[in-house]
């Protein structure tokens, strides 16, 4: 874990809208600001993932929703704790995540991405980052880049909204252990492959 907090800025060369400048980039960041105040009022565990972790390393922001990862045992409790806050609960059909809604924006809780339950040991490697001006502990990247390569699949496979993190993060992700723990899935074994024919990794990472 990082000593000194590091500021969230966007990635060079991408497109679109930062907060700051209105819109759905503003409403997400209050959601995730309100959200993750809410986890530390409440003394949970809990780290930013998805996106606006990625934009927190540098890449693009996020104009989806807000991803978070608890562990199972606390996500009663951080669905309380957003409840508390105004939030609303909606129960998911997904069975390794739950949603909640600030107004019209989604906040999702997960807690086993690709059948991968989050632990004490990943949350430990998550960095004190500063994101919206809020301090907050946010996934490194390299596991970022390994929830996300483990969630493509044959039915959602589209690498055209990934491409330009891998090269915004390219220089803090560990791709050797990402293809390690990547090494049992065809469509992240696709991902790195792409992302060595254009250059973004070493060859002789995969």
């Amino acid at each position: 874990m990082q000593t000194e907090p590091r500021i969230a800025t966007r990635g060079s060369g991408t497109t679109g809208a930062g907060p700051g400048s209105g819109g759905v980039a503003d409403g997400l960041l209050n959601a995730l600001k309100r959200a993750a105040a809410a986890f530390r009022d409440a003394g949970i565990g809990y780290a930013l993932a998805g996106g606006f972790a990625a934009y927190a390393h540098g890449a693009a922001v996020s104009t989806h929703d807000v991803d978070f990862v608890v562990r199972v045992g606390d996500l009663q409790a951080a669905l309380d704790a957003l409840r508390a806050a105004g939030m609303t609960h909606l129960e998911s059909p997904e069975n390794w995540l739950e949603k909640a809604y600030d107004g019209e924006h989604v906040i999702d809780l997960i807690h086993t991405p690709s059948g991968r339950p989050v632990d004490a040991e990943l949350l430990g490697r998550a960095e004190e980052m500063t994101v919206g001006a809020v301090l907050m502990p946010v996934l490194p990247a390299t596991d970022l880049m390994v929830m996300r390569l483990l969630a493509f699949t044959e039915t959602a496979c589209d690498f055209s909204g990934f491409l330009h993190v891998g090269r915004a993060l390219r220089e803090q992700v560990d791709w050797r252990r990402v293809a390690a723990e990547t090494a049992g899935s065809p469509y992240a074994y696709a991902f790195l492959a792409l992302l060595a024919r254009l250059d973004v990794i070493e060859g002789n990472v995969l």
